[in-house]
């Protein structure tokens, strides 16, 4: 990957990529999912579990890297003695919990030690080649990662080794204590545990899959692209079938774990990411980004960028406002125009159409903050940030600063161009301006001459 992020933690959708694999697990019902990893533990650090995995996600360490036969090794005593383990590749994010599922039960059905997932592809390069015997079964798996590893022969099949292979928790346990190193990279491969099953006179199926994307890996940012679009194009597909509108998908990018209710629309070059929600009938867009975002139902949010903020019902947000941590719009409220909002309590039907900026404040029902309301919510001196709070219906004129702490009372008034630097009664006007004075004859006077340097 050239990177010094390590390769599991490179991010698709939203997930780092050993995510994907472990929510497939979960969701295929694997009762125990155990993440083998070097000692550095930078996976179990940063792995997103997501939903109901406490108790299921384990890990283990393996101390170095000498092969796929050696990582199962260090978590042989997790896996039990009994039941079906698979054992898939950390780098094959788009593998599916139907996929997973499928292949448990039909090796259960089978009786077989094993069961190797495989596939048919036109062009095998760079993927083990699987051998079988006479019987159908599998005899072995030709590796292909240096030359050697594989005999001409063996290079012209077809059908490849997926990295998916389902086993008899006992009949692995058993036969990785006899696995060698014996290949270019003197490394133990875990595909090597099938010949030494058919030894002992055990069976070892194939399940072909048709999934492709189970067995793409990842091994380079072009493959991460790649992987990537697919993931994504999966993503949108399903919340279009489910009932939201996609005006165009390839102009649209959603995390995995975004939810979309129905009927809401998302509109191109929109993008929703982390823990975002919209809600039924929204509409996001266009040229809108929401991070961890909760839009309620009726909302609209066209051309704006909104982090950590919840959007109420029927709130109308943009074109270009900027909603920041903390931000709450209450049911039918308004952040209009080049308005930013950051760590305040908008109430409901309350209007801040535009020019503003809105911070550490709490402002009540039914108000309308006429164009440049700021709250100046920073003291330089103290170095701490104090709150401003507005009653319901207050109506501000335009250019009005609050500097906080002040306190509006509802159904108060400000006039055009004030400082208010003291609390308003309710029901009061706040004005704090300087007279007016007119100086005549002032465009008549000479220019002041220059002054020397």
């Amino acid at each position: 990957m050239r990177s010094q992020t390590p390769k599991l933690l490179h991010e698709i959708c939203g997930r780092p990529m050993i995510a994907w694999p472990v929510v497939a697990a979960s969701e295929a019902g694997a009762a125990k999912i155990v993440v083998v990893e070097g000692p550095g533990r930078e996976l179990e650090s940063v792995l997103y579990l997501g939903a109901g995995l406490d108790g299921v996600l384990e890990f283990a360490i393996q101390p170095e890297p000498r092969g796929t036969a050696d990582a199962v090794k260090a978590a042989a005593d997790r896996i039990g003695g009994s039941g079906t383990v698979i054992v898939m590749n950390g780098d094959h994010p788009l593998v599916s919990a139907d996929t997973i599922r499928a292949l448990a039960q039909a090796r259960e059905r089978s009786g077989a030690a094993a069961m190797v997932a495989t596939a048919l592809l036109e062009d095998p390069t760079g993927y083990g080649r699987v051998i079988r015997g006479n019987d159908g079964n599998v005899e072995r798996v030709a590796e292909t990662k240096e030359p050697g590893d594989a005999s001409e022969q063996e290079l012209q099949i077809k059908e490849i080794n997926t990295g998916i292979i389902a086993f008899d928790a006992n009949e692995l346990l058993a036969a990785l204590e006899q696995v060698r190193g014996d290949n270019a990279q003197r490394e133990l491969y875990l595909p090597d545990v099938i010949p030494i099953l058919r030894a002992s006179g055990r069976a070892v199926a194939a399940g072909r899959i048709e999934d492709a994307g189970s067995m793409l890996g990842i091994n380079d940012r072009a493959q991460l692209a790649g992987v990537r679009a697919l993931a994504q194009r999966r993503i949108l597909e399903g919340h279009m079938l489910a009932g939201a509108t996609i005006v165009d998908p390839a102009a649209t990018v959603v995390d995995a774990d975004v939810q979309i209710a129905p009927d809401a629309m998302i509109a191109p070059f929109s993008s929703l990411h982390g823990d975002t929600r919209v809600g039924a009938g929204s509409t996001i867009g266009p040229l809108s980004t929401l991070i961890d975002a909760q839009v309620g139902e009726r909302a609209t949010v066209v051309h704006s960028y909104a982090n950590g903020a919840q959007i109420g019902d029927r709130v109308s947000v943009g074109p270009f406002a900027y909603l920041r941590p903390g931000t709450v719009l209450r049911e039918g409220a308004k952040a209009g125009t080049f308005v930013e909002i950051k760590n305040s309590d908008i109430g409901a039907g309350t209007k801040v159409p535009h020019l503003s900026y809105i911070g550490d404040a709490d402002i009540g029902e039914e108000g309308n903050l006429g164009a440049s309301t700021i709250t100046a919510n920073y003291d330089s001196k103290t170095k701490r940030k104090h709150r401003t709070t507005i009653g319901d219906r207050v109506k501000t004129s335009v250019d009005t600063t609050f500097v906080a702490p002040v306190t509006v009372g509802d159904d108060a008034y400000t006039g055009a161009g004030s400082v208010i630097t003291k609390d308003i009664p309710p029901g009061a006007l706040g004005i704090a301006r300087e007279r007016q004075r007119n100086i005549e004859g002032y465009a008549e006077r000479p220019a002041e001459p220059e002054q020397e340097n």
